[in-house]
């Protein structure tokens, strides 16, 4: 057993992992009840299980838990609340970005993380950084809306 902190959403997380290649996602998931991020193909191909590491969007079903002990990691749920949603997450529900929702964790995940190092994307630069996450519902239109629409109320 191997005993790991993960600074999570703002908090130190204590977690006894049975071996230390354990996927972050499974860590999220299981031990700290964090529903945000998705398994979806579990290769890192589809994105719905992305979070944010040191303002990075990784896919934390590929990601060994241990790997990221010394990082700040932030999931759907530590960026806002539905009473108070982040900027990227209103602009989700503006522009009604979502259908079935799946896919939506990995879209505002990769979204918050681009306007955390771009804060004026073009519309290019959303389409680059939104490529790798798959949506089969087809909301990709009102998901980039809503990236621009983020960046331009930031």
């Amino acid at each position: 057993m191997t005993d790991l902190t993960l600074h999570v959403n703002g908090r130190d997380r204590a977690v006894n992992l049975g071996d230390p290649d354990t996927p972050l996602l499974y860590v999220l998931r299981d031990d700290l009840a964090l529903h945000g991020p998705k398994f979806g193909c579990g290769l890192g191909q589809c994105g719905s299980c992305t979070v944010i590491v040191d303002g990075r969007a990784v896919r934390s079903c590929v990601t060994p838990a241990a790997s990221v002990a010394d990082k700040k990691i932030t999931t759907l749920e530590g960026l806002g609340s539905p009473d108070a949603p982040s900027r990227v997450q209103a602009a989700f529900i503006a522009e009604a970005a979502a259908q079935c929702g799946y896919c939506t964790n990995g879209m505002i995940m990769t979204a918050t993380a681009l306007l955390g190092r771009t804060p004026r994307p073009s519309e290019a630069d959303v389409r680059t950084a939104l490529a790798s996450n798959l949506c089969r519902c087809g909301s990709h239109v009102r998901v980039i809306a809503a990236v621009l629409r983020a960046a331009k109320e930031g």
